[in-house]
C-alpha cells in the first residue's frame, strides 16, 4: 500500500473472489482471492502461465464476472451493475495496456491517442490538446505526427500508454506490457511506470517476469489460482514517497 490509510477508499477491493469454468469437470481458475489496491499503489501480480493471471485481469478489468465473492471498484459494487454500466465504468475509469500495442497502422500517434476519447463519448472540443498532454506525460510529443511503423517497440508502447492514461483513469491495468520488447525498451517502459507512479497513478501490472515485478512498489504472487502477498525488496525499484 502506498499512502493508504483507513480514511482512503480503495480503487480495487476483491473479497473471496473465485472463478470456476465448466459444470461437469469444473476448472477452478481463481480460489478465494483477496486483494486491495489503494490509490497510488503500483502492484505487480506475478505468476507463471496457467496460474490464473489472465482470469484475474479480466475480472479486475470488468471483462468477466466472478463465480463467488465480491468486487468493489472505487466503492461501487460492480456485481450489481448490468453489462452496459460495467462497460461505461470500464471505459471511464480503467486504462488498459497490453503486450501487443494495438495501434492503428494508418493513423498518426496523436490520432491513435485521441481515439481513446472517441470510444467513451468524450467531447470533441479540446481533444487534440488532451492527447498532446498525454503524449507529454510519456515523452512522446516529438513523435505525435509519426505513424506506428516509424516507431521503435518502446515508443509504440509509450504511445499505447498515453492512449490508456488520456482520460485520467483511476487504474492503469497492464498485461505483460514488456513482453514484446527487448531489454533496453523494456527498461524504458518500466522507468515510465516509475514516473507515473511517482505522479500518483495507480498501476496493476500482470507479469511472469521477475525483473518487471522487481520495479514495483508491491508484489503479489498467483499460483494455481491462489493469491499471496510477497515481501518487496528495495533493489531495482523506486523508493517509496
Amino acid at each position: 500500500m502506498v499512502d493508504g490509510t483507513p480514511s482512503q477508499q480503495p480503487v480495487v477491493n476483491l473479497v473471496g473472489l473465485s472463478r470456476t469454468f465448466g459444470d461437469h469437470a469444473p476448472v477452478h481458475a481463481l480460489r478465494g482471492v483477496h486483494l486491495t489496491i489503494w490509490p497510488g499503489d503500483w502492484v505487480a501480480i506475478v505468476g507463471p502461465s496457467g496460474s490464473g493471471k489472465s482470469t484475474l485481469l479480466n475480472l479486475i478489468g470488468l471483462l468477466d464476472r466472478q463465480t463467488e465473492g465480491s468486487y468493489h471498484f472505487e466503492g461501487v459494487d460492480v456485481d450489481a451493475l448490468d453489462d452496459l454500466h460495467r462497460a461505461g465504468l470500464r471505459g471511464r475509469r480503467i486504462g488498459f495496456v497490453f503486450q501487443s500495442f494495438h495501434l492503428l497502422p494508418h493513423r498518426s500517434v496523436l490520432e491513435n491517442v485521441a481515439l481513446a476519447e472517441l470510444y467513451v463519448g468524450a467531447p470533441r472540443r479540446g481533444r487534440r490538446e488532451r492527447a498532446m498532454a498525454a503524449l507529454g506525460r510519456v515523452g512522446m510529443v516529438d513523435r505525435a505526427d509519426f505513424l506506428p511503423s516509424q516507431l521503435s517497440g518502446g515508443q509504440k508502447q509509450r504511445a499505447a500508454i498515453a492512449r490508456a492514461i488520456m482520460g485520467e483513469p483511476a487504474l492503469l491495468l497492464c498485461d505483460e506490457p514488456t513482453g514484446n520488447l527487448d531489454t533496453g525498451n523494456a527498461d524504458s517502459v518500466l522507468e515510465l511506470f516509475s514516473e507515473l507512479s511517482a505522479d500518483s497513478m495507480t498501476l496493476a501490472v500482470i507479469t511472469h517476469d521477475e525483473h518487471v515485478a522487481a520495479h514495483s512498489r508491491r508484489r503479489v504472487r498467483i499460483v494455481d489460482g491462489v493469491l499471496t502477498e510477497m515481501e518487496v525488496a528495495t533493489i531495482g525499484r523506486s523508493e517509496p514517497r
